[in-house]
């Protein structure tokens, strides 16, 4: 294949004959994650594009996947893990290229070398600082990670650290090296220099909806009281089982058929009544009769296995919706469907 993407062609024109390869709906997508600046950019550029040579639309489509595929490979195991890879599905030569073109990103990524970490190991190290140096750590791992680690905190650690992660803007890099310098960081060196934006409320909201039901309680509920407007914004952005509320009965429906019946006998045990309601009304009489014998049965139930059984229901409305089956209506008129 010729080099001719290689230094010839600048960024513009190959994010624009890209988009354009890509067509109008994955786009679209691409333009949701954009600054204004860049979308004005780029659609100038796509309207004075006329024509795209096809062996120049493949070449570009092309060194698109190998740089994916190399970031993928980094997130997954690191530089040296990644160039294994690549070495062996594009030679040597083109591996140390594409590797090239990521390295400089790759090097201003904070705390990497914590993302691999154990999350008890990790525990270890900041349950003792300042809460706002947890945060600051914690802004940076994968939702799962952190979920773990606040969940392990001491109660009145975890509302502190979800709030500072919520109102959490732009940090300094110099107090991002300091961080990583208290963590023996191996990177610490190479942080970027400009402003990093971390942390806010999409930030806590995933960490929430991956911890367990009871630390997400109370997390909230502390919030509710101490910062009511920033607890607001922070459940119209979570999905909890009282939310069941939110679906229609075919969404309901739909969820229920992928609920096991003993789960939500014992997830009912706990539901208000008007989530009761809503649900017999979307269970066959027959059923429905049937879980209420089971509910009558099973008799006083621990609220740990309530609230266990809550969130799996709960862990599939979220995998439906991901998944584009159902609609959760989160306050807000952009989310009517018709």
């Amino acid at each position: 294949m010729a080099k001719a993407t290689e230094n010839k062609i600048p960024g513009l024109k190959k994010a624009a004959v890209l988009l354009i390869a890509l067509g109008p709906e994955r786009s679209a997508m691409v333009f949701k994650h954009l600054k204004e600046e860049e979308i004005e950019e780029l659609t100038l550029e796509i309207a004075n594009t006329r024509s795209v040579d096809p062996t120049l639309k493949e070449e570009i489509v092309n060194e698109f996947y190998e740089v994916c595929l190399a970031q993928k490979y980094i997130t997954e195991g690191g530089i040296s893990y990644a160039k294994e890879l690549l070495e062996k599905a594009l030679g040597k030569d083109k591996a140390l290229a594409v590797i090239g073109k990521l390295t400089a990103s790759i090097q201003v990524k904070p705390f990497e070398f914590v993302q691999k970490a154990d999350p008890s190991q990790l525990l270890n190290f900041i349950q003792d600082e300042h809460p706002q140096t947890i945060a600051l750590i914690l802004s940076y791992l994968a939702p799962a990670q952190a979920a773990m680690i606040i969940s392990a905190l001491e109660p009145d650690q975890q509302a502190e650290v979800a709030r500072r992660i919520a109102t959490m803007d732009r940090t300094s890099p110099d107090v991002i090296k300091e961080v990583e310098k208290v963590l023996e960081s191996k990177i610490s060196s190479l942080v970027n220099q400009d402003y990093a934006i971390i942390g806010g409320v999409d930030a806590v909201v995933e960490i929430l909806n991956a911890v367990d039901r009871g630390t997400e309680k109370h997390i909230t509920s502390t919030l509710e009281i101490e910062d009511p407007e920033l607890a607001d914004e922070i459940r119209k952005k979570m999905f909890v089982f009282e939310d069941v509320l939110l679906l229609d009965d075919r969404a309901i429906q739909r969820t229920l058929r992928d609920v096991e019946n003993s789960d939500l006998a014992i997830a009912l045990k706990g539901a208000n009544e008007q989530v009761q309601t809503a649900i017999f009304n979307n269970l066959s009489k027959r059923l429905g009769v049937m879980i209420k014998e089971d509910m009558d049965f099973m008799g006083p139930v621990r609220m740990k296995d309530v609230e266990e059984a809550q969130q799996k229901i709960v862990n599939i409305i979220r995998k439906l919706e991901d998944a584009g089956e159902i609609v959760i209506a989160r306050g807000g008129g952009d989310e009517i469907v018709v």
